[in-house]
């Protein structure tokens, strides 16, 4: 009996002491993607990054913390739980920047606009990603990044198809890298292109990555321009929700062939948190919420994704993009160009 006993002891001390190693990685990696995070918030500052934002500075950072530092085990857990966790509260947060009835108002030949980016940029993208042969999962994220809203449509899609971590964060930079020297290129080429502020505004928010992006490439077309690029981006935001449905159903048919499972919220292929995202735009569309409530919640929403972001950086090594080859890059510039091309066309609608 008293050898019984002090194995009993053995093991609950052991088990007190795991409790306690997984506590102290939760804590040093939850700080580790925090730290990132502040130092990403303040770089943003500057004129240049600005235009990056302030989650693709922290995917960034994360990936240069671990390329000097190395893997991270003793705070695995915690850069985990930002990666994934952090990631869901800020992407049903972030569904508070929409209000439904703004582009509803706006007319239907907004939504029209969306609709047809974000149709042809996917067709155009996956279609030539096959043709290329690169893989199906890490397409679909450069293609759904180029499409409707960068790093977070990318983040929120990575999830309905169990995507790698190496594929996700590929996908952020290769939008990043675009959507920067596309919104350069806007903001060089605007004195030229002899566009009205309108104009100029619908044609920046239906072809930019990022809603970043977007704003800093709005802002030579003054006030009108910058309202009305980023209302018919949030039009492609809106749209993020039906397409990650429609992705989630489309893979799950690749993945499950034809096996049957009960329907269940668990077997649903899309991630809880877009129904999430969904709730929150309905909550700001038709309950009257304070400005400052709203502000300060879409401020956290960003942080936490910037700290999901540093948790994906973190998590990656770069040897894992060798592996990838040159042609998703091939792949997300060539649909960028094509967007971009797309644009005057679009125009026609608005004249």
């Amino acid at each position: 009996m008293e050898t019984q006993k002090i194995k009993t002891e053995i093991v609950k001390d052991k088990a007190v002491n795991l409790k306690g190693i997984k506590g102290k990685e939760y804590v040093r990696g939850i700080l580790l993607t925090l730290v990132l995070a502040l130092v990403a918030n303040q770089i943003v500052q500057l004129p240049f990054f600005s235009i990056m934002g302030i989650m693709i500075i922290s995917i960034m950072l994360g990936m240069i913390w671990s390329g000097i530092m190395g893997t991270q085990p003793q705070a695995n857990h915690g850069i985990t739980f930002s990666s994934k966790y952090l990631l869901r509260a800020g992407i049903i947060l972030m569904g508070l920047r929409l209000n439904l009835s703004q582009i509803f108002e706006s007319g239907l030949t907004i939504l029209l606009i969306d609709a047809i980016v974000i149709g042809f940029t996917l067709a155009v993208m996956i279609g030539l990603g096959k043709l290329l042969k690169v893989d199906l999962h890490l397409n679909t994220l450069i293609a759904v990044g180029t499409a409707i809203c960068g790093a977070a449509a990318i983040v929120a899609v990575a999830s309905v198809i169990k995507s790698k971590k190496e594929f996700t964060a590929l996908a952020v930079a290769c939008i990043a890298i675009l959507g920067t020297i596309g919104a350069l290129g806007y903001i060089f080429l605007y004195p030229y292109l002899h566009l009205d502020s309108y104009s100029y505004g619908v044609l920046v928010g239906s072809t930019l990555h990022e809603l970043a992006h977007v704003i800093a490439a709005a802002v030579p077309g003054g006030e009108v321009s910058s309202e009305t690029a980023i209302i018919v981006k949030l039009g492609r935001v809106a749209l993020l929700i039906p397409v990650a449905i429609m992705i989630g159903f489309i893979f799950s048919k690749i993945g499950k062939g034809n096996v049957k499972e009960k329907s269940s919220i668990k077997n649903l292929p899309v991630p809880w948190f877009i129904f999430g995202f969904l709730a929150m735009s309905c909550l700001n569309t038709f309950i009257l919420l304070p400005e400052g409530l709203v502000n300060g919640l879409l401020l956290l929403s960003v942080f936490l994704l910037s700290m999901a972001m540093a948790g994906l950086g973190l998590s990656i090594k770069f040897s894992d993009f060798k592996k990838v080859g040159f042609k998703p890059v091939l792949v997300g510039v060539i649909g960028f160009i094509a967007l971009a091309a797309l644009g005057p066309v679009l125009l026609l609608l608005i004249n």
